[in-house]
């Protein structure tokens, strides 16, 4: 059975693909989701319905690459709407700063130094906010799991592609919700 969609196969139990997702999500995290969802519902879906209806005025809509496309992007959007409405009745939105901002839980931006005094500025966020080029790490990353609940001048090691890695946390930072 061979196609487009086959891949190789993956041992469910090892798959990382298949680990649980936690459901955590800032505030400012929630609204952008909220912000694309409603720009989705109001905006594009009504758009791409009238352009499938006017392509499909035009009549043999095999041959019409118009009424196919479109078609086929209306179905998209459909699909992420319907994907953004589930998920965000799951998110629990974390609109508070923890009870002790001396140590790292979710929504602190940490500064890292590494053995040759590099540092990096991370952000421990949820799933859906992820952002590499922001440094914003899932908190379910190896290294967010290695964090949390360490303190300034704690030293974290985490296994990493070209070998053991480790850390010393140099600042934990905390910011108002909705102040990003």
């Amino acid at each position: 059975m061979k196609g487009r969609n086959m891949t190789r196969w993956r041992d469910p139990a090892k798959d990382p693909r298949q680990e649980p997702k936690s459901n955590l999500i800032t505030l400012e995290g929630a609204e952008r989701l909220r912000g694309i969802l409603d720009h989705l519902s109001r905006v594009k879906r009504p758009a791409l319905s009238a352009k499938v209806g006017e392509a499909a005025a035009l009549g043999d809509r095999s041959e019409n690459a118009d009424y196919t496309y479109n078609k086929k992007e209306l179905n998209r959007v459909i699909a992420r709407i319907r994907y953004l409405t589930k998920r965000l009745d799951e998110l629990q939105v974390i609109d508070r700063l923890p009870a002790d901002t001396d140590k790292v839980f979710f929504g602190a931006f940490v500064t890292l130094e590494d053995d040759d005094g590099e540092e990096m500025h991370i952000r421990i966020v949820g799933h859906d906010e992820t952002d590499t080029g922001k440094r914003w790490i899932s908190v379910d990353a190896p290294l967010a799991k290695a964090l949390l609940g360490k303190s300034l001048d704690d030293e974290v090691s985490v296994a990493a592609p070209g070998g053991e890695q480790t850390w010393l946390i140099t600042d934990i930072e905390y910011r108002t919700p909705g102040n990003g």
